[in-house]
């Protein structure tokens, strides 16, 4: 049976409506709606409230975080970090984007070009993508051998329990969406003049490789939870209720002045999972 995504155009302007209509839940998102516009723009204020004086907890206690934000291309991963950003201090609060590495950094230890955007007290570092690219990204693409990824799954843990140990608060978000969402999204960028520089042809690639990416998804997730550095795994096809839960999670990982639960609300978990509560739902 012939696989009904082949035969998707993104070149064409008109998105078919088996794709449109079915977006918001393909991937097993559980809701038909996306949040209302007021409501989410009434709790995020709450939220970034909230923020502002973890960001003032942070400079007083000599706080380090670190954010991982992994997912398929157009996750959200990038809205989510500038939505957590909005009104926080650039100077303390840092966006990692790494681009490919160099002919020297390809010679290195593999973790070492992420160890140096790690954070001092009072900061925190956001990776959109990370030392995870070589879980998912790389292998799928042709870019890391069998043998370098399973070398990173045996490291990773390690590495990560060294940062953890040394008192740096890692959060890891895998942001998952249906595979008609990633179409519908990758198709808004294709025909808007002000997005298009978001669509790369890897992307354009990755298109072909759903279940490869689903398959390196499914055995990061498995290789690299630990309870030192647990997985959390949010539905992600509508972006406010992302944004609003990725938010929730990280506000309820701290104790600091000012801190008020009515304010944070509730995590829905309908949509943030635990790695293995994903795995068991069959994932995506």
């Amino acid at each position: 049976m012939n696989d009904p995504f082949d035969s998707f155009d993104i070149d064409n302007p008109e998105l078919p409506e088996s794709i449109e209509n079915n977006a918001l839940t393909s991937g097993g998102f559980p809701y038909g709606q996306k949040l209302a516009k007021q409501e989410y723009e009434r709790e995020l204020y709450a939220l970034q409230k909230q923020l502002v004086l973890l960001q003032a907890h942070m400079a007083k206690a000599g706080e380090r975080i670190v954010l991982v934000f992994e997912g398929r291309d157009a996750a959200g991963k990038g809205g989510t970090i500038k939505t957590i950003l909005e009104n926080l201090n650039p100077r303390y609060n840092i966006i990692a984007a790494l681009p490919k590495p160099n002919d020297r950094e390809r010679t290195q230890w593999y973790f070492q070009r992420y160890v140096d955007w790690l954070p001092a007290a009072g900061e925190m570092v956001l990776f959109d993508r990370s030392w995870y690219n070589r879980a998912g990204v790389e292998p799928v693409m042709g870019f890391a051998t069998a043998e370098q990824t399973e070398l990173f799954l045996q490291e990773a843990p390690e590495f990560e329990k060294r940062l953890t140990r040394d008192g740096i608060r890692l959060f890891k978000f895998w942001l998952s969406i249906g595979r008609e969402m990633q179409l519908k999204r990758f198709h808004a960028r294709r025909h808007d003049p002000l997005k298009t520089w978001k669509l790369s042809p890897i992307d354009l690639e990755a298109l072909k490789r759903w279940d490869a990416y689903s398959d390196a998804r499914d055995r990061m997730l498995e290789r690299t939870d630990s309870d030192h550095a647990p997985w959390t795994v949010i539905r992600a096809n509508d972006k406010r209720r992302l944004r609003l839960n990725v938010i929730r999670t990280v506000l309820n990982g701290f104790n600091y002045e000012g801190k008020t639960e009515k304010a944070i609300g509730a995590i829905d978990r309908n949509i943030v999972l635990s790695a293995k509560a994903f795995a068991e739902t069959a994932g995506e």
